[in-house]
């Protein structure tokens, strides 16, 4: 704004001042720009890419093909590395084939039972061991359901906080149904779990 109020007030504005103002002098780095720059110095992580728009994901096909940004004001700037780009989804949306094709796959699957303990009283050491293993057992029958949207861990982890917080030791059907909003996060699913929490509590 003051380069502009500058130009504006001064008699040699011209044309090529005015340009200048669309420069890389104004230019605001953000990570994609950061790590073509930094190229094989730096390893950019795209989180969660499936919660992106198109326009996003298309806009990364030239960064995962070129590994370069094109900036209309300012033109093409290319890594001299390739940096090493790590993509995460959660597969709320199919990404499109043209950038699956430019990246290595790795399937990741959710934890086993004895693993997913593990997670809960690492990250909760207070928690009790009988607890933590019955949370887990209830999730893991819970992604046996056909849900929208099946619980990861982090929905493991809030599911104990959540019985702590309101004093449970243990779970059965009431604390299962007072504390489901913290594993369940779909309408839809809440009313499928609703008339199973009897099975998934008590297994049967």
């Amino acid at each position: 704004m003051l380069q502009i109020r500058a130009l504006s007030e001064s008699d040699a504005a011209d044309e090529s001042a005015v340009d200048a103002l669309f420069g890389e002098k104004f230019l605001l780095e953000r990570p994609l720009l950061e790590a073509v720059r930094a190229g094989g110095d730096c390893v950019l992580l795209i989180d969660e890419v499936d919660r992106a728009d198109d326009e996003f994901e298309a806009f990364l096909l030239e960064l995962l093909s070129d590994f370069q940004v094109t900036i209309p004001e300012v033109g093409t700037i290319k890594a001299e590395s390739r940096p090493l780009v790590v993509l995460t989804s959660n597969r709320t949306r199919e990404l499109h084939d043209a950038l699956k094709r430019r990246c290595l796959y790795h399937w990741i699957d959710y934890p086993t039972s004895e693993r997913e303990e593990d997670i809960v009283r690492t990250r909760l050491p207070d928690v009790p061991a009988t607890l933590a293993a019955k949370v887990v057992e209830a999730v893991h029958r819970l992604r046996g359901l056909e849900l929208a949207k099946p619980p990861g861990v982090a929905e493991t982890l809030d599911w104990v906080e959540a019985l702590r917080t309101v004093g449970a030791d243990d779970l059965d059907e009431h604390t299962f149904l007072d504390t489901l909003g913290s594993v369940v996060k779909d309408r839809d699913d809440l009313d499928v779990v609703e008339r199973r929490a009897g099975s998934i509590v008590g297994g049967s």
